[in-house]
């Protein structure tokens, strides 16, 4: 069975990254859709549903790139920053701050009291408690 289903998938795009968004927006849609009985949300998760299939079954795989490659440049701004907001929680050893000149985010190590820093980029000194 799973040699059909290589056969069937070869030459087609498959999924990515614009493809996990559609399901995700589905699924949160069908779970909205349990609370509020609103006739058009099913209509959109259908859409949305018939959408995401269509794009995973095409052959036509430079235009699904093009796709995902015109999302990912959209949402890039709004990943670089949840995964920087990520490495900074899971970071315990280190305070960081951004410089009041140049808006840098600068790391320093924690539990060192007041401290002076410099600033990589603009090289411009102030002070802060790590």
């Amino acid at each position: 069975m799973k040699e059909k289903i290589q056969r069937f998938m070869y030459g087609r795009y498959g999924m990515d990254q614009l493809n996990k968004f559609l399901m995700g927006v589905c699924l949160v849609l069908l779970v909205i859709s349990i609370f509020v009985r609103f006739p058009l949300m099913n209509i959109l998760v259908f859409a949305l549903l018939i959408l995401m299939y269509f794009r995973m079954f095409s052959r036509q795989i430079y235009k699904r790139a093009a796709e995902n490659t015109k999302y990912m440049n959209l949402t890039g701004g709004i990943r670089r920053s949840l995964t920087g907001f990520k490495t900074k929680v899971k970071d315990k050893d280190h305070n960081y701050y951004t410089c009041p000149n140049c808006k840098q985010t600068v790391r320093v190590p924690r539990g060192k009291g007041k401290i002076e820093i410099t600033c990589p980029k603009c090289k411009t000194k102030f002070v802060k408690k790590t």
